[in-house]
């Protein structure tokens, strides 16, 4: 999951601190978000895959496909 979180910021050219004053999740859980340290709870994960315009099953590497499947 770090992978995808760290890829997508990072495809937007995104620092953590600019994702977090995008998004309101703190600098320092995105970090570990990102390295593993921690999981996102599912408000996070929401608000994540809502901003980067993908499926949470993209974020949580359950999927290679990004798209959303309504």
């Amino acid at each position: 999951m770090q992978n995808n979180l760290r890829k997508l910021r990072r495809e937007r050219g995104l620092t953590q601190i600019a994702l977090q004053m995008k998004t309101g999740i703190d600098q320092a859980l995105i970090s570990k978000f990102e390295s593993g340290e921690r999981i996102p709870p599912t408000d996070a994960l929401l608000i994540l895959a809502d901003f980067y315009g993908v499926s949470i099953d993209y974020i949580l590497m359950r999927t290679d496909n990004p798209e959303i499947h309504i």
